[in-house]
């Protein structure tokens, strides 16, 4: 699996600023006032978008009113699922000549993804939101949210 960073990091932010926002449930928040509050274009994460909501991870309401809503609770949603919700299948990695990259690079990225496929799978939303409390950032008061034990 292609991870790209700075998808990866575009889709927990999106995920985060959704559940920071609308969270479960009936609220929603548009895609342009994301977008707006990441400082992101909107055609640029629209993709992002699409992503997460294939993976059954975010509800997108169509109409005047619509938006995207968490699927599911935070505590449910871990971060390697969304990572893997806008990871790309691998390109065949190029022959790289040598048996020192075989013996000591290659494995060496192996160990660094699966370490990093790791903490993304020990950590939640629900964690971030948590991050998000005690860094102090409040939500209108409409949108508060609490994050459940």
């Amino acid at each position: 699996m292609l991870i790209r960073q700075d998808r990866a990091m575009t889709a927990i932010a999106v995920m985060l600023d959704v559940a920071f926002h609308a969270g479960p449930g009936q609220e929603v928040t548009a895609g342009a006032d994301v977008a707006v509050r990441l400082s992101a274009a909107r055609r640029g994460i629209e993709p992002v978008f699409q992503a997460l909501s294939r993976a059954g991870l975010l509800d997108s309401i169509r109409g005047p009113r619509g938006g995207y809503r968490l699927a599911r609770h935070p505590q449910d949603i871990t971060l390697e699922e969304v990572v893997e919700a806008v990871t790309e299948p691998a390109e065949a990695e190029e022959d790289r000549p040598g048996r020192l990259h075989a013996a000591v690079t290659a494995p060496l990225w192996q160990e660094l993804a699966r370490t990093v496929r790791e903490r993304l799978a020990a950590q939640t939303l629900d964690d971030l939101l948590r991050r998000a409390a005690a860094a102090g950032p409040e939500a209108p008061a409409a949108e508060q949210r609490t994050c459940v034990a």
